[in-house]
């Protein structure tokens, strides 16, 4: 952005093609140099005449940049600060054995989970995330951080084996509230993310959500998957790596009582699709009012201008003293 300091100098700007269309106008007074004869066989010819004509232009178009530093011209640059408490999210995420089921289109279950979280994420860049991973237990995979391009790394590491297979929904749950107990923000929120019933662990899932409505923790619970038998993969002593036929056992009606708890909602996620569109649903629903500071620092361009002009005028002037560009 630029602006002038004193604009109204930009009037002699104005005033300028004036000048010079009056002076072309006058008429020449001075005694002629050669009496008799004319003196447009000596005109330089080619590149001469250019030149010519360029030493004869650069002391005016100095002028005209001389004006413009009068006036001051300063260029803007614009600074921003982001006022804003946040959000406080953990993401709580199933890494059981039947999340290698591909019954969702485009990869299994657990590869979706991981890129709509990783999605989630980069539309969250002043919010506070964490991660917690689960399946016969639950571990914290990273604490709440703004450190997002860490964050999504080591979500991108999530896989199966990281600890005995099952699916501990509360301890799950549990681990991620422990997570956000002392979370300054007045928004603290989990989004867990499960395919099938909780079938270990210490903790129910109810006595969880419990503590999370008494930290004031809002939990979004997502079921995702289709309520059927599915291929999941095994390893057979014998045989190797195999897909075995496995009904997994879902309660939704745990997880919609979890949501309702808390405050949260349940959503249920049969599609890649449909799970994406989940996410972006979270994301409307937790946002925090961000104020935004502009300000402007300006840097005066004056004395650059001027010194192109004087540059311009010394060019101008050397051009004109040259002895190919003078006539008699």
């Amino acid at each position: 952005m630029i602006r002038f300091e004193t604009p109204w100098l930009l009037l002699l700007v104005v005033a300028l093609p004036i000048v010079l269309l009056v002076r072309g106008r006058r008429p020449d007074t001075r005694p002629a140099a050669v009496l008799w004869g004319a003196l447009e066989g000596l005109r330089p010819p080619g590149a001469g005449a250019f030149l010519l004509g360029l030493a004869r232009g650069l002391p005016w178009i100095a002028l005209l940049l001389a004006l413009v530093a009068l006036a001051r011209p300063q260029q803007g640059l614009q600074q921003s600060e982001v006022d804003s408490r946040g959000v406080d999210i953990m993401l709580a995420i199933d890494i059981s054995r039947s999340m290698s089921a591909t019954d969702m289109g485009g990869g299994r279950r657990l590869d979706l989970a991981r890129e709509t979280a990783r999605e989630f994420v980069k539309g969250r860049p002043h919010d506070r995330i964490g991660v917690v991973a689960f399946a016969g237990t639950a571990f914290s995979l990273c604490p709440l951080t703004l450190d997002h391009e860490t964050l999504n790394e080591l979500v991108s590491g999530l896989d199966f084996g990281l600890v005995e297979d099952g699916t501990a929904i509360g301890m799950g749950l549990a681990t991620a509230v422990q997570r956000l107990h002392d979370a300054a923000t007045p928004s603290k929120v989990v989004v867990l993310l499960t395919d099938g019933d909780n079938n270990r662990g210490v903790i129910d899932p109810l006595t969880a959500a419990d503590l999370a409505r008494a930290l004031g923790v809002r939990v979004y619970t997502v079921l995702v998957g289709r309520p059927t038998v599915v291929a999941v993969p095994s390893d057979d002593p014998a045989l190797g790596r195999v897909n075995i036929m496995k009904e997994i056992d879902t309660n939704p009606e745990q997880l919609q009582e979890i949501a309702q708890r808390t405050g949260g909602r349940f959503f249920r996620a049969e599609d890649a699709v449909t799970l994406s569109g989940i996410y972006s649903e979270i994301d409307r629903l937790e946002r925090a009012p961000i104020h935004a500071v502009v300000y402007r620092q300006y840097r005066d361009l004056g004395p650059l201008v001027l010194g192109a002009a004087g540059a311009l005028l010394a060019l101008g002037m050397a051009l004109g003293s040259t002895l190919g560009l003078r006539t008699p």
